[in-house]
């Protein structure tokens, strides 16, 4: 299996982590009834780490698109090659790596791990570009 639809399939993953991870905590806050439930009465807000949790899902969700495309059109159109495969393993390192951070509440490294995603997806593009 070629790198770049490897990269997909532990994107995947992640994204899993990421529900599971946010969901455990909201239960956690909302307690198991919620979970269970309809969940249409109004809540409060979630606990800071909640938050967190929920934001860098949404986070990843926003980039994961992104990094479908790009993954599989340099996959489809043949211009697959090291050096997107290295940005596509920069972007879900990165996005691994960002999860704890968000969880833990690390500002500054967090953004550049961000940005790190970022030029790993500019590296899968690339070649799409010219």
């Amino acid at each position: 299996m070629a790198d770049e639809l490897r990269i997909l399939v532990w994107a995947a993953g992640l994204l899993l982590v990421h529900i599971m991870v946010a969901g455990q905590a909201k239960t956690a806050q909302y307690g198991s009834a919620w979970n269970v439930g309809a969940r249409d009465e109004a809540l409060p807000p979630p606990d800071p780490v909640v938050g967190r949790l929920i934001r860098a899902q949404a986070n990843f969700l926003e980039t994961l698109p992104v990094a479908i495309i790009g993954l599989l059109l340099v996959h489809l159109t043949g211009r697959h090659s090291p050096m997107t495969a290295l940005g596509g393993w920069i972007w879900l390192g990165a996005r691994t790596v960002y999860l704890p951070l968000y969880w833990a509440g690390i500002p500054l490294v967090r953004t550049v791990v961000y940005l790190a995603s970022l030029v790993g997806l500019a590296m899968v593009f690339r070649p799409l570009l010219g």
